[in-house]
């Protein structure tokens, strides 16, 4: 059950950060939500966001800036086992699942729905 709750804090938390930077700061959404990826590959680069992952499961995983860490811990992975060309492997073998979907899911809602624009 603290788990339950802990993942609610920090997931809650970093939802707001990102409400806070469209409303307060002015960012689009999607500044707001590149800079979230950026953080998150930043925090995953020095190690942090493993730690908080373990600390807060799903409060840590769901959210954009995981995907951040995602995108880094493939590329460093793929880096020390293909070299230089492991950097576009690693990227798209961790993240390929939730970039397939966000296309899926996207073309689906653009089909059932009337876009504006």
């Amino acid at each position: 059950m603290e788990k339950i709750i802990w993942a609610f804090i920090v997931g809650g938390s970093i939802c707001v950060i990102g409400q806070i930077m469209m409303d307060v700061f002015k960012l689009t959404p999607a500044h707001t939500m590149s800079t979230l990826v950026v953080v998150g590959a930043i925090l995953g680069g020095l190690g942090l966001y493993e730690p908080l992952v373990k600390f807060a499961g799903a409060g840590a995983t769901v959210p954009i800036s995981s995907f951040g860490n995602s995108l880094l811990k493939g590329a460093l992975e793929e880096l020390n086992e293909h070299g230089a060309i492991g950097v576009l492997i690693g990227i798209f073998k961790l993240t390929s699942a939730g970039i397939s979907s966000a296309i899926i899911f996207g073309f689906i809602a653009s089909l059932i729905f009337k876009p504006k624009g």
